[in-house]
């Protein structure tokens, strides 16, 4: 069933940001049962984000012992990288996985960054009519206006 330009262009988007917290898998299942109708005439993203590694403090020795501190080699920092992504991945298909079962097709995005940036800045950058977020209490966005003040900034 191929549908029209104009079919195209009054497609919602709908957008679920997750990471590997129980809450995420939570909002997922939400949206899959509160907006399955809803979802066979608009685009569904799933969408995480792989934080920055903080190397600043990364002791070389083990507790109780003298301390010396260096930088992280770049082997190190690339291979946190690559097991990061790797593990970005697989939540992405794992929850596209989920969404098929149900009958739903989801595009996946990944990107590098600060969570709560990342997901601004693709709500704007990809137009997201709707933003799904799970609560794990860790502060997430407090209100809509931080997303304003992010974009701005």
């Amino acid at each position: 069933m191929d549908m029209t330009e104009e079919e195209l262009a009054c497609r919602k988007k709908v957008m679920i940001a997750i990471d590997e917290s129980e809450c995420s898998h939570y909002a997922l299942k939400w949206v899959l049962d509160n907006l399955h109708d809803s979802l066979s005439t608009s685009s569904l993203i799933i969408f995480t984000v792989q934080s920055i590694a903080d190397f600043s403090y990364l002791p070389a020795a083990s507790p109780g012992s003298a301390r010396m501190f260096c930088p992280p080699s770049t082997k190190l920092i690339k291979s946190v990288q690559e097991h990061q992504k790797k593990v970005a991945l697989a939540l992405l298909e794992k929850a596209k996985g989920i969404c098929a079962s149900q009958g739903v097709i989801a595009e996946t995005i990944t990107e590098v960054g600060d969570p709560k940036e990342a997901i601004c800045h693709a709500v704007d950058n990809l137009n997201i009519d709707l933003l799904i977020l799970g609560s794990h209490g860790r502060g997430a966005l407090k209100s809509p206006r931080e997303c304003e003040q992010l974009l701005c900034s």
